[in-house]
């Protein structure tokens, strides 16, 4: 008897301000405060909320509360399952709290599950250094119990990007299962019905979106060109109902619902319908992703390498390059992924926050250039009206925040890398890129090294020379007549360090500028 799942993508970007590049707005003296409303178009991305809000996931939640309880004391119930990305939950809080109040009450159900994605809904998944992804992982996890009071079990990440790095890094992070495209090139002849182990992983149980299934709500609902309009609920289900294996995913935008395919079209009425539609055949039940995972034992393992093999739900190819498949969108996500250890040496939480919310993967997803029926989705949901446009708006707006993060950081031309003596194999493998990175390093590393270079003066040529700091360099070079060792030496430059750093800050302040 196979397990009917629906699980609902809810997910809503902070767009990047339209003006930010033609109205020529970058490397303006602005208060920090401000940088936010600065780089974000925060007026056009609460009416946009406000609109789904109204045509969807009001209505929507509505529908499936009163879908559960009237199945509340039968003995096949109505579940349900959404990954809600952590920025829409922002956007609850900042513009529509109703909406927030409306999926606490649908996790009081115990029927709904809700699953983990990252935080920022981004690529970091696909980095090759997969710091940024676990963490915005965590914090998704955090975000889910602070809101919903809700502990995820199962992960779904960005777009069902999925490949073997990322399976291992879910069983690791201790997920019980994992979400991806049920796309043939990874199953052969296989069914997507099925619940399948990952390559290398003992515990994880991949689980397969059924994309055709899917898409006949969320592309074909409305088509009237499609032989099978209209598509009513009793007909859909029927269509399960003769669908064989353990489960059958259903997994659309939940935006499909009022926002996608217009109320007009009867969307609404066929969500209302299809769970007692689904019910009623004695073959069919429903389930949560985590029900199926817990109930079904793998019946094979999907092996998706991690280079030229990673899969998504995206477009035709479904794979990476609806984001990083053309110039544009290259330069842009390298700039992006390649700021992580100089934002983050910036230890500031503000600028940290501002740059993951650039990680956000719409922004990519608006450069796309190809054309045919991906481009003409990809068209729809642009707010920049075509990819050009797009890549030049988001490329000014993060290397505009990238200079704020070189000033603020105090970057050098060349990082410092630490060592214990000379050679190669002497290295502590400790580098800053920055002053203030530099200020951390020297917090941390062993004394030994600390005296090592200060002795031979590679501190002040570093300040010299490649952060051309000639006053930082001076104070540096009298540490060094001082003779001073051990822990006071470390608390000496940490000091000069601190206190120069605080200089630099407080003229930058009064630039507005940091």
């Amino acid at each position: 008897m196979p397990d009917v799942v629906l699980v609902f993508e809810v997910h809503q970007p902070f767009r990047i301000r339209k003006d930010f590049f033609w109205e020529r707005r970058m490397f303006k003296r602005v208060d920090r405060r401000e940088l936010f409303e600065y780089y974000f178009e925060k007026n056009k991305n609460r009416e946009i909320f406000e609109r789904a809000c109204r045509k969807c996931y009001l209505p929507s939640n509505e529908i499936i509360l009163k879908s559960i309880d009237k199945y509340k004391s039968e003995n096949k119930k109505v579940k349900a399952a959404f990954s809600l990305s952590g920025v829409f939950l922002e956007q609850c809080e900042m513009f529509n709290k109703d909406v927030l109040e409306s999926f606490k009450a649908l996790a009081n159900t115990g029927c709904v599950e809700f699953l983990d994605q990252t935080y920022y809904h981004s690529l970091s998944g696909l980095y090759p250094v997969r710091d940024e992804f676990i963490e915005q992982v965590k914090t998704h996890k955090q975000a889910m119990q602070d809101f919903l009071h809700f502990t995820p079990s199962i992960f779904e990440n960005t777009e069902l990007l999925y490949n073997n790095a990322i399976a291992r890094i879910a069983e690791k992070l201790g997920y019980v299962g994992i979400y991806t495209e049920g796309v043939e090139r990874i199953l052969g002849s296989r069914s997507p019905n099925q619940v399948y182990g990952a390559k290398d992983c003992h515990r994880l149980k991949v689980l397969l979106r059924n994309y055709k299934l899917t898409d006949d709500i969320g592309f074909r609902f409305s088509a009237r060109w499609w032989n099978e309009w209209p598509l009513t609920a009793e007909k859909y289900a029927s269509w399960l109902a003769a669908t064989p294996g353990q489960c059958i995913t259903i997994f659309p935008d939940y935006e499909t619902f009022g926002e996608h395919q217009w109320p007009e079209t009867g969307i609404h009425e066929f969500l209302a319908c299809l769970p007692e539609e689904i019910l009623k055949h004695e073959n069919l039940d429903m389930a949560t992703p985590s029900d199926v995972a817990n109930k079904y034992e793998p019946v094979g393992v999907v092996d998706v390498p991690e280079l030229g093999g990673t899969v998504s739900w995206a477009d035709l190819e479904r794979d990476a390059s609806c984001w990083i498949g053309n110039t544009m969108q290259w330069a842009y996500y390298s700039l992006v992924r390649d700021m992580e250890r100089l934002v983050k040496e910036s230890a500031d939480r503000d600028l940290i926050r501002l740059w993951r919310y650039f990680q956000t993967s719409d922004h990519l997803y608006y450069m796309f250039t190809a054309g045919g029926a991906p481009g003409e989705v990809h068209t729809y949901f642009n707010p920049y009206g075509n990819p050009i446009d797009a890549f030049i708006t988001c490329q000014s707006a993060i290397t505009d925040l990238e200079q704020r993060v070189r000033m603020f950081s105090v970057t050098a031309n060349e990082p410092f890398e630490f060592y214990l003596e000379v050679g190669e194999d002497k290295t502590t493998g400790i580098t800053s890129l920055s002053l203030r990175g530099f200020i951390e390093a020297i917090k941390k590393v062993d004394i030994a090294s600390v005296e090592f270079h200060n002795s031979r003066g590679d501190f002040e040529r570093w300040a010299q020379n490649s952060l051309r700091d000639q006053k930082l360099a001076a104070k540096l070079k009298k540490i060094r007549g001082t003779r001073l060792k051990g822990e006071k030496l470390r608390n000496e430059i940490l000091g000069i360090a601190e206190s120069h750093v605080g200089e630099l800050l407080e003229h930058m302040h009064s630039l507005a500028l940091a």
